[in-house]
This record gives structure tokens, C-alpha cells and sequence, in this order.
């Protein structure tokens, strides 16, 4: 007769684990840094990276850059400002999936944002026409909205 082994309790999901490591560069006091880290873009939008690398213009071209554990698309040369690129084709959605990408934009905006100040730089969003622009400050008109005429 087999022997039936003694059934044992499950362990809890996640227990006995060690945390990931931070994705981001940390400073000594374990937050994320404010210094300027260069990371490889995160999409292969060829026609989203070349505006990003190329309008404001950017510091590190072919490359993101990771400040505050935010990343971005785009450090200005010259000085302290960071940008976010949107090159979407926003003017040719209808009204309702312009109104959620909105609300989704400008919710990763605010973290953006947030970040940046917190760093200590200027942000800038960068969209490809006056009605991207135009929906973003009808949102929130305190945000620095650049029309950068960008194309898809």
C-alpha cells in the first residue's frame, strides 16, 4: 500500500519572495533619482521616436530618458525641460474616443508632470495639431502645450 504524503497548506501567493529589483535608478536615500538617466525608446514608432529626438531638441537622440522614476520622450538640450510626444492621429477620431484619450492622456500627464517638478525641470507636451493642443488645455489650461506639427 502506498504511502500518502501528509497534505501540506499552500503557501500564500508571493510569500517567501524576494521584492523585484527597482526598475529605476535610485538615489542613496533609496527614492527614484532626478538625475537624467538614457534608456532606449520604449515603442518602435519610428515616425513617434524621430519627433521626440528631433523637435525639442533632444539630449540623448535615439533614446528616453528616465527622470524621477518617470520616463520621458525627450530632455531638452540646453536646459531643464522634459517632454512628453504625442503624435497620434488625434484630429481623425470621433468625439467619444477623443474624449477617453484625453482622460487617459491626461492622466499619465499629471504623473508626468508631478515628476518633473519634483526634479526640479520645466514639461512640455508636444502634439502633432492645434486641436490636440486645443482638447489638452480645454482639460487643464495650465499645462505648456507645443504644437509640433510632427506627422504619422
Amino acid at each position: 500500500v502506498a504511502k500518502r504524503k501528509p497534505e501540506l497548506e499552500p503557501e500564500p501567493a508571493g510569500q517567501g519572495r524576494q521584492p523585484p529589483v527597482p526598475p529605476v535608478p535610485v538615489d542613496r536615500t533609496g527614492r527614484a533619482s532626478c538625475e537624467p538617466v538614457p534608456v532606449p525608446h520604449a515603442g518602435e514608432d519610428d515616425a513617434h521616436n524621430e519627433c521626440a529626438d528631433t523637435f525639442p531638441p533632444n539630449r540623448y537622440p535615439g533614446h528616453d530618458v528616465l527622470v524621477g522614476g518617470v520616463r520621458f520622450d525627450a530632455l531638452q538640450v540646453g536646459v531643464r525641460k522634459l517632454w512628453e510626444i504625442k503624435t497620434h492621429r488625434f484630429d481623425t477620431y470621433n468625439a467619444f474616443v477623443r474624449d477617453q484619450e484625453i482622460k487617459k492622456e491626461y492622466e499619465q500627464i499629471k504623473k508626468e508632470r508631478d515628476a518633473a517638478a519634483a526634479c526640479g525641470y520645466g514639461f512640455v507636451i508636444g502634439v502633432s495639431t492645434q486641436a490636440h493642443k486645443d482638447a489638452l488645455l480645454q482639460q487643464n489650461q495650465t499645462l505648456n502645450v507645443v504644437v509640433t506639427g510632427c506627422k504619422r
